[in-house]
């Protein structure tokens, strides 16, 4: 089991204050690391979990729709801790619309948060991991990285997107000791899924379609992003893990 520990290494989790990032906060704090979160509201209570389990915490404020802001992250991070060893992109928006209503603006949005930001802060992480000799990063991608959707085209362009980010980086940074893999959640109950619960038909349909039986929870998380972010996947890289109950296998 030591090749699950994080012990010694520093994690910055993005959207690390509730949901799917909280959990994988507080897991990767379990596992041994201090960690870093950004959000807009930075850890909020997720610091007094991390507290209690006798790691480190840094809280950074930031909108990552906003460049500059996304830009100044990395070198905060390092500042505060020392050094990251581990990257968990996971901060995402969705906005749902049909495609010919779909503003540029919302189109925009999403993918300055799910895209554009992810590109910036690991580009900048990435630096400081090659001078260290290596590190990890976690892209949290979903399902819709290889279906088509339905009525969310920027979400469904951004998370195709990031799969390929996700192989290029793998590729190109293997050789510096990185690696670079992803999560692909599939339907959770999150912020992002509120509008789409209240529709029980929807939920109806989904759930029949999810061999398990059930949607999926923040905890769901927890095993597969410390496995990802810990030697025990010390050869694994480019590699897309889908925790979907099986809804991709029906």
């Amino acid at each position: 089991m030591v090749d699950f520990s994080l012990t010694g290494k520093v994690a910055l989790v993005t959207g690390a204050s509730r949901g799917l990032g909280r959990a994988m906060a507080v897991a990767l704090a379990q596992a041994g690391a201090d960690i870093v979160g950004v959000g807009l509201r930075g850890l909020g209570e997720t610091e007094a979990e991390i507290a209690a389990l006798g790691r480190r915490s840094v809280s950074l404020r930031a909108d990552l729709s906003r460049r500059e802001e996304a830009g100044a992250v990395a070198q905060a991070a390092i500042a505060a801790l020392g050094r990251v060893d581990v990257l968990v992109n996971n901060a995402g928006l969705i906005r749902l619309a049909p495609a010919q209503d779909h503003s540029m603006e919302d189109f925009d949005t999403v993918l300055d948060v799910n895209l554009r930001a992810p590109f910036q802060l690991t580009r900048d992480i990435a630096r400081q991991m090659i001078a260290l000799g290596g590190g990890s990063i976690v892209n949290v991608c979903s399902v819709q990285s290889v279906r088509g959707g339905g009525e969310d085209s920027a979400y469904v362009a951004s998370k195709h997107a990031l799969l390929g980010l996700t192989r290029a980086w793998a590729n190109e940074w293997g050789p510096y000791g990185i690696r670079v893999n992803a999560i692909a959640p599939g339907y959770m109950v999150t912020d992002n899924t509120a509008t789409l619960r209240k529709n029980q038909a929807a939920v109806a349909d989904i759930t029949a379609h999810i061999p398990l039986g059930r949607w999926g929870e923040p905890a769901d998380l927890m095993g597969p992003v410390v496995f990802l972010a810990s030697p025990a996947s010390a050869f694994i890289t480019g590699h897309m893990l889908v925790a979907d109950g099986g809804y991709l296998n029906v």
